[in-house]
């Protein structure tokens, strides 16, 4: 082995560096190996990271970036904020299921009963909630989730998966998200288990849910609930994506009165009256359904990630000429 001396500055940080963290070795095993002194190497892997030679990231999906959860509750009058780590693959969400069942835990003494929307990111909220999570817990579907496909659909798995893990039970909302006529929905609403069962969602001490985008591979339009014809209808006057089927615009209003009307489940004003509405969503294409859900108060807890977190609170600095805080 070549002097220290013998190396550029550079190779020597670079040396101690792989050492140390990729190879595991002890900073008292890499000075023996030098001849430097223990404190020289850790001087030496300071000056690494100061350098950009070694770059620490924290990719845990509970970590949380404190500075954006700060911004988001107070630009949106927040309940509580999330913000955890991109995800390492694009265009998954593991990463959000996995804060979504950390504040399901540490908030379990209060929730006994929790209402339910379904789709991608709730089935993996409910896939990842470990076994005894919570005790008694009464979970309640909060819109309907039957598709008008041959596909079948996940919003009964997702609330008894949910119930299962969390040693309780699951109230059931066997009826289409979306049905083809208003005549069937006001008959749906004239059923009295569908109004037990919304007015149970309703009282709920929690509503989780996630944010539907508008697009041909989303939940809604895969499943048969929405046809592409009404994708396009919804597109042209402005929608953005969907809250619990309510498909909605910037502002956070209705797109399509037509469409909502044969929509079953919770209302919007439902949401914005729950106790404590969690939102979890992330994604580029999530953004602005989350800004509209932010700006319009349809939520009071948001889980999201970094990406996401940033590029709303950007367009909403933008929307007004200032800055994002540091």
């Amino acid at each position: 082995m070549a002097h220290p001396a013998d190396r550029s500055h550079t190779e020597l940080l670079l040396h101690v560096a792989q050492c140390y963290y990729e190879h595991g070795r002890t900073q008292e095993d890499i000075g023996r190996e030098l001849h430097l002194t223990r404190w020289k190497v850790g001087r030496l892997l300071d000056e690494a990271r100061e350098v950009g030679i070694v770059q620490i990231r924290i990719v845990h999906p509970q970590a949380r970036r404190a500075h954006l959860e700060v911004a988001l509750r107070s630009e949106f009058g927040l309940r509580e904020c999330i913000v955890v780590p991109g995800p390492d693959t694009p265009g998954t969400d593991g990463h959000i299921a996995a804060a979504a069942v950390g504040y399901l835990k540490a908030n379990a003494s209060w929730i006994t009963t929790l209402a339910v929307s379904w789709g991608n990111t709730l089935q993996h909220i409910a896939a990842v909630l470990p076994a005894g999570w919570t005790s008694g817990i009464e979970v309640i579907q909060a819109n309907g989730g039957v598709s008008r496909s041959v596909r079948p659909t996940t919003a009964a798995n997702i609330a008894t998966g949910i119930a299962h893990s969390g040693n309780g039970r699951a109230t059931l909302l066997p009826v289409p998200a979306i049905v083809e006529r208003i005549e069937t929905r006001d008959a749906l609403y004239a059923e009295g288990f569908v109004v037990d069962v919304l007015s149970g969602a309703r009282s709920a001490d929690a509503l989780l849910f996630s944010l539907g985008a508008l697009a041909p591979n989303s939940v809604l339009v895969e499943s048969g609930a929405v046809t592409p014809a009404e994708l396009r209808e919804l597109e042209a006057r402005g929608a953005i994506g969907d809250v619990l089927a309510h498909y909605i615009t910037a502002a956070g209003e209705i797109a399509h009165p037509g469409i909502d009307s044969r929509t079953v489940g919770l209302g919007l004003d439902d949401v914005r009256n729950a106790n404590c509405a969690i939102a979890v969503a992330a994604g580029p294409d999530k953004v602005p359904v989350v800004r509209a859900a932010l700006h319009s108060g349809l939520c009071s807890v948001l889980i999201t990630d970094e990406p996401t977190a940033t590029t709303v609170l950007e367009q909403s600095a933008a929307a007004v000429g200032g800055g994002l805080p540091c």
